[in-house]
Parts: C-alpha cells; structure tokens; sequence
C-alpha cells in the first residue's frame, strides 16, 4: 500500500508583511504632513465663514472615507452630510444649497460618477475643494482649494486595492476636523452635548447632572442646637449636613468624622457652630463629574457640596456614591 505523504507547512511571512503595509503608510503619512501647503489653511478658512453645511462625497473606498469624514465633522461641531454622487445624479443634488461647501475625494480626480456633482456645483457657485493625488485632473481644475495626496504607493501587492489612499483621505479628513475645532475653540463642554450617550457621555457629565438638588439637602443655621441637626441628619441620609449662614452663605459642613471627634455626653447639648467644619470644599456645578470624583478622592471625602459658579450659590450636593452610580471612574 502506497503511504501518504504529508507535504510540510510553508512558514507564514505575516508579521513581516503586516509591518510592511503598516511602515509603508506611516512614510506616506509623514510624506502628507511635509507636503501640507497654503491650501489646507485656506479650506479651514473657507470652513469656518461658511453659514451652511458641508457635503462630502466620493464614490467606491473615497465615498465610504468620505463618509466617516463627515460624521467626524459633525461631532465636533460643523453640521456635516455624505451625498452619493450617485444618488446625487438622481434627485439628491437638492440636498446641496448655494450656502453650503462641497468636499470631494477621488484618488485620480476623472472618476465618471463625479461629473453631474461637479458641474452642479459650478453652476450654482457652490465651493468646491478636492482630495485627489492628481492636480491636473478635472476635480482639481474645477476645485477652488485642492488638498494634494502625495504619490505614495498603495500597500496592496498589486497596487491596485485602495489602502494607502484612504489612509492618507482619512488623515486629512481627521486633520482638517481638528484644526477646525481648535480654531472654533470647540470645547469639552461643546463635544458633551453632541455626544450624551454611552460610555463617552457618562465621562462628559457635569456635576449638575447627577447632583442633588437645593431641596433635597440637609441644611441648618450654626445656632440650631445638635439634637436637632441629628433628626435632619439622619433624615436626610446623606451622611453629613451644610451649615448657612443668614443669608444662605455656605459657611460649615458636619460629617459623621465631626460627630467621632467630638463625641461626649454635652454633644446633644451643643449648637452646630461649635461641632462643624468651616469653610467645607466645594466644587461648581458646571465642572465634570469626573474631575469631582477625582477631587473627593485626593481629599479624602464623600460628599461635596455644589456651588453656582457666578453667583457662589448653593444649589446642591454631590455624592461619591452618586458618581459610582453613574460609571464615573
């Protein structure tokens, strides 16, 4: 009987072609950043007198890069839609007003799909910028800012699938975004509204949104004897009790740590003033939920009082617990 032969493994070169593709971009990278001109700062300038949207569009890799380009846009603060050139041909060009701006990908800049978008947008003096690797092609030459990919080639072995290119649209997307942000002054405040969901709008809360309102605090004056601050204390259940002044001024806190200290058979007899804590840490309620719980743990303490920055008002409590509650961390 004839045995089987078993022909052995070649050994795989994967690693070595991974670190190939990944050095071959990061030159392409490096080679986009040298190559940045007047250009990309005139499109930033465009952008951001612009009282419109923006509209990215490309078709095939470009259209898909394009794509998440505008959802970056639009997280970071400028109103931002992909249009199918495509689609666009069909009706979708009414998506596209005279006030807005047209962003364009396309490797070579001659792709057909593009042709109705382009004259649409000369037709109605819609500006126009270009991401292309060519400056002679037809988007390049109807384009008012051309943004120039250098003539890097693509990682595929072939050169033919789209890696390096999209590589290099999907940074300068990413590089126009941030600097538009930064020259908007876009904010952390900014970036919270637009993203209140998931784990990111959980490290974006601010103190006011899980604190504990002005009504619900245990609160008493510095002359309101210690037999009484016990029952509101222990009503309340917050572990701890604010001590205002005449005219509603914080001015002391009573922690359970103030009742150890000063534990003795005269506690029940004593007035407020003499048991609390002067002058007790605050945080405003404008600040993030993670900077308090950051604060409380540095110092030590479960429980901050919140004030209204401008006007030093109290208006409310928060909790350690309360930040734990939220998946602060």
């Amino acid at each position: 009987m004839r045995e089987a032969t078993v022909t052995p493994l070649l050994p795989h070169n994967d690693l070595i072609e991974a670190q190939r593709v990944l050095n071959l971009e990061a030159d392409a990278l490096r080679q986009l950043a040298q190559n940045l001109n007047e250009s990309f700062e005139y499109t930033i300038d465009l952008l951001i007198k612009t009282h419109g949207r923006v509209i990215l569009s490309g078709i095939g890799k470009s259209g898909h890069i394009a794509n998440k380009i505008a959802s970056t846009f639009s997280s970071t603060g400028t109103p931002a839609f992909f249009v199918h050139p495509s689609e666009a041909s069909h009706g979708d060009l009414g998506m596209i007003t005279p006030a807005d701006i047209l962003i364009i990908l396309s490797l070579s800049g001659d792709t057909a799909e593009l042709s109705d978008m382009i004259n649409y947008a000369k037709r109605f003096n819609i500006p126009l910028i270009a991401m292309t690797r060519k400056l002679d092609s037809v988007l390049a030459k109807a384009a008012l800012y051309t943004l120039l990919l250098p003539p890097s080639p693509e990682a595929c072995p072939m050169g033919l699938a789209p890696t390096t290119s999209t590589t290099l649209m999907l940074a300068l997307g990413d590089a126009l975004a941030v600097a538009l942000l930064k020259r908007k002054g876009f904010s952390e405040r900014d970036f919270k509204k637009l993203h209140p969901g998931g784990r990111l709008g959980h490290k974006l809360l601010q103190v006011q949104d899980i604190m504990r309102s002005y009504e619900e605090l245990p609160l008493v004056l510095p002359n309101t004897p210690m037999s009484d601050a016990l029952v509101i204390m222990t009503e309340k259940g917050f572990g701890c009790i604010g001590v205002l002044d005449n005219a509603k001024k914080l001015i002391g806190i009573v922690t359970d740590g103030d009742l150890r200290r000063h534990m003795s058979p005269s506690l029940l007899s004593q007035y407020v003033a003499e048991i609390m804590t002067p002058s007790p840490k605050t945080i405003f309620a404008s600040s993030f939920a993670a900077e308090a719980l950051g604060f409380m743990n540095r110092s030590s303490i479960t429980n901050l009082f919140v004030l209204e920055e401008s006007s030093q008002a109290l208006v409310g409590l928060l909790r350690l617990h309360d930040c734990l509650r939220e998946g602060i961390a």
